[in-house]
């Protein structure tokens, strides 16, 4: 008698759908942001535990009338923050919860922008949104990213300054060592590119590439 394979044969198909999706993939978090009185009036960033991760924004359909500064393109990219950052991230999703409830304080707090925090790995999933959080770590989370999100969208500006006005580099670059030394921006890292290109560009001002290397020095340390 021939044996039946078939019932082996389906149990083999059977096992990596059961076990391997599950335990290979990787924890993800992501913090997805709106506020339509800015731009970006969205954006998201996604992150890694490595630190690797992207971030994608979409700015207002028209600029606001008589704004007096370049606004920011679109951004869709690849993105690397720090080792101790992406761990502060992800080490605040566990102690949290995965952000499994209700994180809104409903305070009568002015508007900051909606956030959302999502969370996804093995060991489980969870979600929450707030504008102002009622736990003060997620509250404190909420802002850095905030600030990560500006560091991006200011190295996007830099990029289009340096090809389309570099006299407003000028002015750009003060504030954002401004902004560095005041926390409205952090992980400078993540825009190294653009800063390395500026600090070695003989084609715009002295102060300009001085405070490029000052920023790369910052995001050095």
């Amino acid at each position: 008698m021939r044996p039946n394979w078939l019932p082996v044969i389906l149990a083999a198909l059977a096992l990596p759908s059961l076990g391997q999706p599950v335990s290979s993939a990787g924890p993800v978090f992501q913090v997805d942001f709106s506020n339509p009185d800015l731009s970006p009036t969205h954006w998201t960033l996604t992150l890694h535990p490595d630190g690797n991760g992207h971030f994608r924004s979409e700015r207002h359909a028209a600029p606001a009338t008589g704004a007096v500064t370049i606004d920011a393109p679109n951004v869709d990219r690849d993105v690397l923050v720090s080792a101790e950052f992406a761990a502060r991230v992800f080490q605040t999703a566990h102690s949290r919860k995965l952000f499994r409830s209700d994180c809104e304080s409903h305070m009568k707090v002015a508007f900051q922008g909606w956030k959302k925090f999502s969370y996804s790995g093995p060991d489980g999933q969870g979600s929450c949104e707030f504008n102002f959080a009622k736990d003060k770590e997620i509250q404190a989370l909420g802002d850095s990213l905030v600030a990560v999100a500006e560091t991006i969208v200011e190295g996007a500006r830099l990029e289009m300054l340096r090809l389309h006005d570099p006299l407003g580099l000028d002015h750009e670059m003060e504030y954002l060592v401004e902004a560095a030394g005041d926390g409205r921006v952090q992980q400078i890292g993540a825009i190294r590119g653009i800063l390395e290109r500026l600090a070695g560009d003989e084609g715009v001002i002295e102060r300009v590439r001085k405070r490029a290397r000052l920023l790369l020095a910052k995001a050095e340390g």
